[in-house]
């Protein structure tokens, strides 16, 4: 791609959305339908979402196992809203091996029937509990409208599962990985500030007696959910048999939860983060940190080359991700244009000039501001650099995010405006269904409910309200 050709962020979302993720190599399309590759650089960020998930799912007690892609299908039938729910996505095995299967196999769409299964063969006693497994695997729901790492038949992504003795000790771990596990990573990590709260009984899980989710809001002032976390119906335990003997001796019923998180955070970064030239990542989860750029003719390359070499090493020492373009057939220009699209946080520009007054000039992807720093001084003035773009990334999303919410009271006033363009509405809900329904015809719907409550009527009845909600179109 050539410089400047990504369609226009502000009147072409969508199409900037996807030529950004092919300009940057983040994903490919698959010869299977609502598929896709995650290719290299794509899959790098991926890792960095990994690694930070992966320690705080560790350090609240989880272990990591695997379980098998295939389920049977009385499996997936033993929990009837399970089953409803997962229905129309789920893709079915009939024959293998040129013989037709006695029974049906499920490609997982999520594990909780192949998990809940196996927890009945592990529990039995007080002492067996809390049983806390993790999974980092693919599933399968399949898609009729597809979106590179926003909707996708296949897709990847991590899944928690937990068996405790009593509801209190579930919906105290839920909460916690909810909070501080889910919330840390999204405004700490990705620099995305989340709108918190629990879905409706409508858009709740497949199962679950109570959702928990983080809603982001993208540039197009349409929320993305970003993840969620789930207690789970009693129905689950009783229809797989998973009992226990608590301490007194009596038979007992766990309560089970689950927890997930998947490549739709990548979808998140894109959109809340991303400029007219490309991505921009946020230091602690960008692959490279650092791009160094040597910039020098033939006669003072071998100076210059040397400067890099340093200046790599020295921030390779303090665990900083620094790579230098060292493409001797690349223009300058080309260069920076790799590294800003890419959405490299920091660029360290080192020519002849420099390379003789030992400096360096330290590029900013966000803002553009340049600083010339001495090298002997560079070290700390990356790690400073790198927070510095952190937190503005962080407040410049904040103020996105905080520009298109709108406390309002009527439904039939904000719902043409809203389906006309864009924004998110914070109003009151008196907790029925036929309102809730009446969103959809401004293509909204109610994307999770509030513990704070100003609004002290439905938008919709006008009836007493039961709970604040944000409503807004969604991903």
């Amino acid at each position: 791609m050539k410089k400047n050709t990504l369609p226009d962020i502000k009147t072409q979302f969508s199409e900037w959305y996807l030529e950004v993720i092919a300009a940057a190599e983040l994903s490919d399309q698959a010869p299977v339908r609502g598929c896709m590759v995650i290719r290299p650089y794509g899959y790098a960020i991926w890792e960095q979402i990994q690694k930070n998930l992966d320690e705080r799912i560790k350090a609240q007690g989880y272990q990591n196992a695997a379980f098998p892609l295939l389920i049977p299908q009385s499996f997936i039938n033993k929990e009837k809203e399970h089953v409803e729910g997962f229905a129309p996505e789920i893709a079915v095995v009939t024959h293998a091996g040129g013989d037709q299967l006695e029974e049906p196999l499920v490609i997982r769409p999520t594990s909780e029937t192949m998990i809940h299964h196996m927890f009945s063969k592990w529990v039995h006693s007080w002492r067996d509990l809390p049983l806390k497994l993790n999974q980092w695997c693919s599933v399968v729901r399949w898609e009729k409208r597809s979106r590179p790492f926003l909707r996708t038949t296949e897709f990847w992504w991590h899944e928690c599962h937990a068996a405790h003795a009593t509801y209190e000790q579930a919906k105290q771990d839920i909460e916690q990985a909810h909070f501080g596990v889910y919330k840390k990573v999204l405004e700490d990590i990705l620099a995305i500030p989340v709108i918190s709260g629990k879905k409706t009984q409508s858009e709740m899980f497949a199962g679950a007696t109570a959702t928990y989710t983080h809603e982001a809001i993208m540039q197009d002032g349409k929320a993305l959910q970003s993840a969620t976390s789930h207690l789970l119906a009693p129905a689950f335990a009783e229809q797989f048999g998973i009992s226990f003997q608590d301490e007194t001796g009596t038979q007992a019923y766990p309560t089970l939860s689950s927890w997930g998180a998947t490549t739709r955070l990548i979808g998140a970064l894109i959109m809340v983060h991303g400029d007219q030239k490309g991505l921009i990542l946020p230091p602690r989860i960008a692959p490279i940190q650092v791009m160094i750029v040597p910039i020098a003719k033939a006669e003072t390359k071998e100076a210059v080359m040397q400067a890099c070499e340093n200046i790599h090493e020295q921030l390779k020492n303090k665990d900083i991700r620094v790579h230098i373009h060292n493409d001797d057939q690349s223009t300058p220009g080309a260069k920076f244009y790799y590294t800003e699209l890419r959405g490299i946080p920091l660029r360290i520009e080192i020519g002849e000039k420099e390379a003789r007054a030992q400096q360096a000039t330290l590029a900013n992807r966000v803002d553009g501001s340049k600083n010339v720093i001495a090298m002997s001084e560079i070290t700390m003035a990356v790690q400073n650099k790198l927070e510095e773009i952190q937190q503005q990334l962080f407040d410049r999303a904040l103020a996105m995010q905080q520009a298109y919410i709108t406390d309002e009271d009527k439904l039939s006033e904000f719902g043409p405006r809203i389906d006309g363009s864009s924004g998110v509405a914070k109003t009151g809900w008196c907790g029925s269904k036929e309102c809730e329904a009446q969103t959809k015809q401004y293509k909204m719907t109610i994307r999770c409910t509030l513990e704070s409550q100003k609004h002290a009527h439905c938008c919709v009845c006008g009836k007493p309200s039961i709970t604040d909600c944000i409503m807004a179109k969604s991903y």
